[in-house]
């Protein structure tokens, strides 16, 4: 019989019942500060967890209600702003200008969904595109595979190393406490780094491959963009430049950032010609659409309240300090990245993993000498790069279905890459314990 994957809720259930578990059978535990102001472990007795099980997800949900909102209000904006055509009609016609221009047109599309994958968490959407590219690939005489790595590859790397996208970034730092999207300027570099990386995989892939068209494929052709499209792609790109200026310059935070692009989200569709109405349902659309990712992340900070009101999670942290001891912030920030990639087998859902591990990692971090910025980064590459190969994935299983190619083939052709991947994803951020993240 053929195993099937719970789902994301489902596990998030089991934790809960295993952490309750957890309360009583741990020893409890708790820090405090010295009167050197030194933190100092000391034990405490546990107060174990029974039907709290349930009124935990209550007060999970008030706990990351800033963060659940956000979520909800960006998803909505997104969406209204997808419903406008204007992204999908501007990277269509930019594929279709393109043409046959070769290798820099390889280079041209690579960085733009890198870029795309890096400022907005572009993921759901590369699965009409590869649809579009592929074809272009084969008519260039390339294969399916260069069709799937200069878009959704290309997106993954952003999506890695993000350093303005809402759904990773934005996420994880408000968890940890940081200000949202600090730290851009060694991101941005990661992102440069790992895309110029990419390119070059690009072409060398390219010479290796190229052959005659195939017969019978033609190159995607699209109509010229109107002039409300380039107008609402124009208030996207005032956005981001606001965004940047707010968080790196007025210290905005959640409500002005969530505030932004409701207002983004509403003036696109003004442009657009929608009404009231229509704006309002795609708002409402876009927030359902992204309910899920909402609502897992108040189930899964039950988790943490049920550890917490258990006074175990302490004691959890002291017993990873001890395992740890001695080892370094290196090795510790090793295992942090490594913890990342192997639950984003179980769980793909990055919000979902947020919630779940960025409550625990925070204050471990401080305890083992690693930068909180560069515990957020662990996060971003262990959930991204693995997305390339878990078999969990939906974008990834709908885009290889778009792209014709079975996932074993694809596994086979993917996994040194993604592996590469993932050993200069340690490189840097290891670079970070000897050179530590600015906060710009």
């Amino acid at each position: 019989m053929k195993l099937k994957v719970p789902n994301t809720y489902v596990i998030i259930f089991a934790l809960l019942l295993l952490c309750a578990v957890a309360t009583w059978l741990l020893p409890g535990g708790q820090y405090g500060k010295a009167d050197d102001g030194m933190l100092v472990y000391e034990e405490v007795d546990a107060v174990p967890q029974t039907w709290q099980v349930f009124t935990a997800v209550y007060h999970g949900f008030v706990k990351q209600a800033g963060i659940i909102i956000f979520i909800l209000v960006v998803g909505g904006a997104f969406w209204l702003l997808n419903a406008t055509g204007a992204v999908s009609a501007g990277i269509g016609r930019f594929i279709s200008l393109v043409g046959h221009r070769d290798k820099w047109v390889l280079v041209a599309i690579t960085l733009l969904f890198s870029l795309a994958g890096a400022v907005f968490g572009m993921s759901e959407e590369t699965i009409p595109f590869v649809g579009m590219v592929v074809p272009l690939m084969l008519s260039m005489g390339y294969d399916a595979f260069m069709g799937m790595l200069i878009v959704y590859v290309a997106s993954n790397v952003g999506f890695s190393s993000a350093f303005l996208n809402p759904f990773t970034v934005g996420i994880a730092q408000g968890m940890a406490d940081l200000p949202l999207f600090s730290g851009m300027t060694y991101r941005l570099i990661c992102w440069a780094f790992l895309t110029l990386l990419l390119v070059v995989f690009v072409l060398v892939y390219a010479a290796r491959t190229k052959k005659a068209p195939a017969v019978g494929t033609e190159a995607v052709a699209a109509e010229p963009m109107t002039g409300r499209q380039m107008g609402i792609l124009s208030v996207l790109g005032v956005t981001v430049i606001l965004l940047v200026v707010g968080v790196t310059r007025w210290n905005w935070y959640l409500p002005e950032i969530t505030g932004l692009f409701l207002l983004m989200g509403i003036v696109c569709g003004l442009i657009a010609g929608f009404g009231a109405n229509r704006i309002a349902e795609e708002l409402l659309a876009g927030a359902k659409d992204i309910l899920s990712a909402a609502l897992v992340v108040g189930f899964a900070s039950g988790i943490i309240v049920i550890l917490q009101d258990g006074r175990v999670v302490d004691s959890i942290l002291h017993s990873m300090q001890e395992g740890l001891d001695g080892t370094g912030p290196m090795a510790s920030l090793s295992a942090m990245y490594g913890i990342q990639a192997v639950i984003n087998f179980l769980i793909p859902s990055a919000s979902a993993k947020a919630a779940i591990t960025i409550p625990i990692m925070a204050p471990f971090a401080d305890m083992v000498g690693v930068s909180r910025q560069a515990m957020v980064l662990a996060f971003q590459f262990g959930d991204g790069f693995t997305n390339m190969l878990t078999p969990t994935s939906g974008v990834l299983m709908a885009a290889l279905a778009m792209a014709r190619i079975p996932y074993e083939k694809w596994l086979k052709w993917a996994w040194k890459g993604t592996l590469a991947l993932l050993l200069i994803g340690l490189l840097l951020l290891l670079f970070t314990v000897l050179f530590p993240i600015p906060e710009f």
